[in-house]
């Protein structure tokens, strides 16, 4: 924590009503204050660049930029950033990917107030803030082979109910290979059909709607 002055922070949420709730909660901390406020990824990235806050609490799933993709470049022109993610999604995927872009801290929208804030003044001390349900969700990814990058294609076009051949030919292969793809995704998440792939990448966090 900052012994001079209040830790300033910016928050991202592209919930108006969310944003105005943690926006009162920061402030009723004698320790910190609001500095500005972002609907969107886009707008957080400005406006750190305007108000270089010593934290920034990040949405992960915002729309123009992502808080993921807010974050990536966040730290490539910031590197000291200190950013931590709140976000309602607990998926393996989404708080490896976040950790990955240089977040310091995970916290769920489900945890309270009460947790949020001491999660705030470590973050903003340089410290890393991963509760346990976060850290168990983390753990539970390394227990899966990871997809490759075609194969996180194909399913995003299973989620739009597409068959293997219309599949195919957005992706531009075969209709073998698209099978092979399916095939392969299975196994690597442990289910039976295309509809449990579907639900198992989407509760993962693998894909987004």
């Amino acid at each position: 924590m900052k012994k001079e002055g209040k830790i300033r922070i910016l928050v991202a949420d592209d919930h108006y009503v969310v944003r105005m709730g943690l926006i009162a909660l920061v402030n009723t901390e004698p320790d910190m204050e609001v500095v500005a406020e972002a609907a969107d990824g886009a707008q957080a990235l400005e406006l750190f660049a305007k108000h270089s806050p010593d934290l920034a609490l990040m949405d992960l799933r915002m729309p123009v930029k992502s808080g993921i993709e807010a974050t990536i470049e966040i730290r490539s022109c910031f590197p000291s950033a200190c950013i931590l993610m709140l976000t309602a999604f607990d998926g393996d995927e989404d708080i490896y990917k976040a950790l990955q872009a240089g977040a310091q801290g995970y916290v769920l929208k489900s945890s309270s107030g009460e947790k949020l804030i001491p999660a705030l003044r470590a973050v903003a001390a340089g410290q890393r803030w991963i509760p346990k349900d976060v850290a168990g969700r983390l753990a539970s990814r390394n227990s899966f082979e990871e997809l490759t990058p075609r194969e996180v294609q194909v399913l995003n076009e299973l989620v739009k109910g597409l068959a293997n051949k219309e599949i195919a030919d957005v992706l531009n292969i075969t209709e073998h290979t698209t099978k092979d793809h399916l095939k392969s995704i299975l196994a690597k998440l442990r289910v039976a059909d295309r509809t449990e792939a579907v639900t198992a990448a989407l509760q993962r966090g693998i894909i987004h709607l």
